[in-house]
């Protein structure tokens, strides 16, 4: 699902992504990093190696920039999830997978905790844009772990995916605040806990 990446050629030089695709790049990198609040326009712009029209070319503003770096590292989340979690052989594994890709999140330097919780808390009024961008990734995780559920045998996907969901983005908050990626094998066990009490209620 990965969008195209316009490109500008130098006489002689190897092709690089155009400015459009450095400022989305950017804005990732920092509102990661130190917030989207924190992350000003003079410093995306200066980590993008952008003038500020080409800025204005691109987007209306700020709040365009977010929506389409929210966009971006949603794009790049599900492809991550869908190769760690879809090469696992057997309905359980895959579902419990989902926290085994935590655990190496988790182990990352760059780790910084979920961009969409913690945009999340930033953009705080109703009409943000970027809180639809947010609500959208939510759902989708929370459909993969409903169908992964599916396939497991449980009996009512749709009430187990939430609770997968409410270990998944629990797990996450504790490794931001705590440096433990330890959460992630908690929320695996506790998710295993759960799983074998379905699947018994339904034999």
């Amino acid at each position: 699902m990965a969008q195209s990446r316009t490109t500008e050629r130098g006489t002689g030089a190897a092709s690089r992504p155009g400015a459009r695709e450095r400022l989305v790049e950017a804005a990732v990198r920092l509102f990661g990093e130190v917030g989207i609040r924190a992350a000003g326009i003079d410093r995306i712009l200066a980590e993008a190696g952008v003038a500020k029209m080409s800025l204005y070319k691109h987007f209306r503003g700020k709040d365009d920039l977010v929506v389409a770096a929210l966009q971006r590292k949603d794009e790049l989340f599900r492809e991550t999830f869908e190769a760690m979690v879809g090469s696992r052989q057997s309905p359980r594994a895959r579902l419990l997978g989902v926290f085994d890709a935590l655990e190496k999140w988790f182990g990352r330097p760059d780790f910084r905790g979920c961009l969409f919780l913690n945009a999340a808390a930033e953009l705080v009024e109703p009409e943000c844009p970027g809180r639809a961008v947010i609500a959208g990734h939510k759902a989708w995780v929370l459909a993969k772990l409903r169908g992964l559920s599916e396939d497991a045998g449980v009996p009512d996907p749709e009430h187990f995916a939430a609770q997968l969901m409410l270990l998944f983005d629990g797990a996450i908050a504790r490794a931001y605040v705590t440096g433990e990626a330890a959460a992630a094998a908690d929320g695996k066990a506790a998710a295993a806990v759960l799983l074998d009490a379905a699947l018994a209620r339904s034999a």
